[in-house]
Parts: C-alpha cells; structure tokens; sequence
C-alpha cells in the first residue's frame, strides 16, 4: 500500500463526515414512504435538530468537517445548508434524490449529479467531491465524476489510506461500514429485530479501528448521517470522540477535501 506523508509530522489523518440526507434516503428505501409522515419524519429529525446540534458541536471544537449533501436538501432546507456553508465546512455531492446509481440508466446518473452540483454551488458551496447514495457505484459513475471534474469520491471500502482510481484522476478516500453510524443505530421496516447498540459500544468500536488505522498510517473517514448520530446521546459520544483525537496530538483533521489535495500531490 502507499503511504501518504502527513503534514506536520502527523502519523495519521481523520475526517469527520456527514451525510445531510433528511427524507430522501426513506424515499429511496421506498417510494411508499411518501405517504408515511411518521417515518419522513425520522429525515425531518435530522434536518431541524441534527445539523444545528451537529454544528454547534464542531465549532465548539474548532473542527471542519465535510457534509456530503443531497441536492434536493437546498430547495427543501435552504436555511440548513446555508448554515452548513457559513459555518466554513466543505460541502460535497451526495445525489439530488439519494437513488442509489445501481438504479439509474447512466443519463439519468448524470443528470442527477449534474443537478445536485449546480444547486449546491448556487448556494455558494465549492464543490470537490462526491458519495454516492448508499455507497451504491455504477458502471459509469467514475467516468461521469472525471467528465465533470470532480476531483475525488468517498465510498469504496477497498483500502485505509487515499488511493488513485486505474484510469482516471480521480483520488478514493475509503470508508467502510464499522465507521459509520447507520448499520449500528438506525432501525427501517423490516428490521426491528436489530439490537440499537448503546453509544458505548459504538465508541469502542470506533476508537479502537481509528486506533488500528492510525498506527498503519492510514487515513479514518467517520460516515455519520443528521437523523442518527444527532441524536441527544450520540452528540455527546461524537464530542468525547472528536476531544480524544485532538488529545492525541498526532492526528491531522481534515476535509475530505484537504486530503485529496494532499493525495493527490503525492500519489502517481
């Protein structure tokens, strides 16, 4: 695996990252649930009290952070995105409806990406980056994201360090599903047979793989949703986790976007 060198000497490098869905991953989920206000409102949750709580957080902290957001968030919360933007976090595309692309014919793949760009940056957002809704990846999608000029994407679980893509510019900051809030918290139809973990096996969890990641020299990317990690509890968890990395002393917190620049100095 290549390494990457850090800056400053740091052995490590930590993103924290956000997926600003609201709604749009229940409809995804099924259409149905356009009639079901009650789960809508799990998405809603995550817009009215998840962003501010989160953004609250991170200043107190002095901590940038990247919000993967889908396009149709900044026709329905303007005034969150906005929030997102002024607060000097870097914001990136994650779909305009959250379909996955798996489900899209390759033009309707580029027009949703196409759509979700254009309203991001009419709302002053400087876009650089992309996740794909439910780490679902197409045939194309690699090559419509270097058409369009995206410089980097988040949602291969291949690697812990930032790779170049065979065939493209393109720079891979993976993820995997143990570092992200979902599988661990949130509950859909079908699964109310899951355990909700308690916010102290999450941490323990998360910590010990930042730690394993860390000590290879690696790069931890946190995937957290509003709705999930927003909630009352789990705030307090993210808030012993962020104070606990910046204890470390030395580990570089970054943008998705301050680490592919990075990558990409120093990657063939």
């Amino acid at each position: 695996m290549t390494g990457i060198a850090w800056p400053d000497g740091k052995r490590a490098a930590v993103s924290f990252t956000f997926d600003f869905d609201a709604e749009s991953v229940w409809l995804a989920l099924d259409a149905g649930n356009a009639g079901r206000p009650g789960t809508l409102s799990i998405g809603v949750y995550g817009a009215r009290v998840g962003v501010p709580l989160l953004l609250d957080l991170l200043a107190r902290h002095a901590v940038r952070a990247t919000f993967f957001v889908v396009g149709r968030n900044v026709e329905l919360y303007p005034d969150r995105v906005a929030a997102i933007i002024a607060a000097g976090h870097e914001v990136a595309v994650h779909g305009y409806t959250h379909t996955p692309p798996g489900r899209l014919t390759p033009a309707e793949e580029e027009a949703e990406l196409v759509r979700a760009r254009t309203l991001l940056e009419g709302a002053g957002a400087r876009i650089e980056g992309y996740r794909s809704p439910s780490w679902d990846v197409s045939a194309v999608t690699l090559d419509l994201l270097q058409t369009h000029g995206f410089r980097y994407s988040s949602q291969f679980m291949d690697d812990i360090r930032p790779y170049r893509h065979a065939r493209h510019e393109l720079i891979e900051l993976p993820i995997q599903w143990l570092l992200d809030d979902w599988p661990h918290f949130q509950l859909g139809f079908g699964q109310m047979h899951r355990t909700v973990q308690t916010t102290g096996a999450v941490e323990a969890l998360w910590m010990e793989e930042l730690d394993g990641i860390a000590a290879l020299g690696g790069h931890c990317v946190l995937t957290m949703h509003p709705q999930v990690i927003g909630r009352p509890s789990r705030i307090a968890m993210l808030d012993r986790v962020i104070a606990r990395v910046k204890r470390a002393g030395d580990i570089w917190i970054a943008t998705c976007a301050e680490v592919a620049a990075l990558a990409a100095a120093q990657l063939p």
